[in-house]
């Protein structure tokens, strides 16, 4: 069995799954190959009480070229990350039972998709986001067929998916200039022409990476 045939096969997610669950993850130290030098990597104590809980879901799926992940490429009229590529996600709400509620409920809302096929595999390592005041707790979801999507207008300008093996490939990371808290950054990002991925969804998808590469290691011993 080659690696996209692992990738993509019921064993692989299956350990994904263990691994995601089992801990520790790899945390800030996957997370910052994909960060600026002067992020604030924790809140102030002072400062908990304000932030916003959320949740975004990192959407595993099979497709023709290989094991991919969703991203969203939010509006640029936005206030908030606007023109930036994420995964689908956002707040906790009063009726959400859990984080992974929030994470499956805003993903179905924002690609108009039913998530009742989706298996949350478990979470990645959560991040303080300084500029939207939120603590992001991201999950790993699996779907065994990708269903029609109907991405709401209003949240989202395009859907992508990208190979994991994109995403491995040296040749995809590059960097960027943005503007983050008033000063222009340059900051390392996945380039996906025509789009970078940066920011906090870089370094969720580092973390992503570093564990799938732990499973597909074991699995190829």
């Amino acid at each position: 069995m080659d690696e996209d045939d692992i990738l993509q096969s019921a064993q692989f997610i299956q350990r994904l799954a263990e691994r995601l669950s089992s801990g520790p993850l790899p945390g800030v130290e996957a997370q910052c190959t994909m960060s600026s030098a002067e992020r604030r990597w924790t809140p102030d104590a002072a400062e908990l009480p304000t932030l916003r809980k959320s949740a975004v879901l990192a959407l595993l799926h099979p497709s023709p070229v290989g094991l991919a992940v969703l991203y969203t490429l939010r509006p640029s009229r936005l206030a908030h990350h606007g023109g930036q590529v994420s995964f689908p996600g956002g707040g906790m709400e009063e009726g959400d039972s859990s984080l992974a509620h929030t994470a499956l409920r805003e993903t179905g809302e924002e690609l108009g998709m039913t998530t009742a096929d989706v298996r949350v595999l478990g979470p990645l390592t959560t991040l303080f986001i300084e500029s939207s005041r939120n603590l992001v707790h991201p999950f790993v979801g699996w779907i065994p067929a990708l269903p029609p999507l109907n991405p709401d207008a209003r949240e989202v300008a395009e859907v992508l998916s990208v190979t994991l093996q994109t995403l491995w490939n040296p040749a995809t990371v590059a960097t960027c200039v943005r503007e983050a808290n008033g000063q222009f950054r340059t900051f390392p990002s996945f380039y996906i022409p025509p789009y970078h991925i940066w920011g906090a969804t870089a370094m969720m998808t580092s973390e992503l990476l570093a564990i799938a590469v732990q499973v597909l290691r074991a699995d190829c011993v």
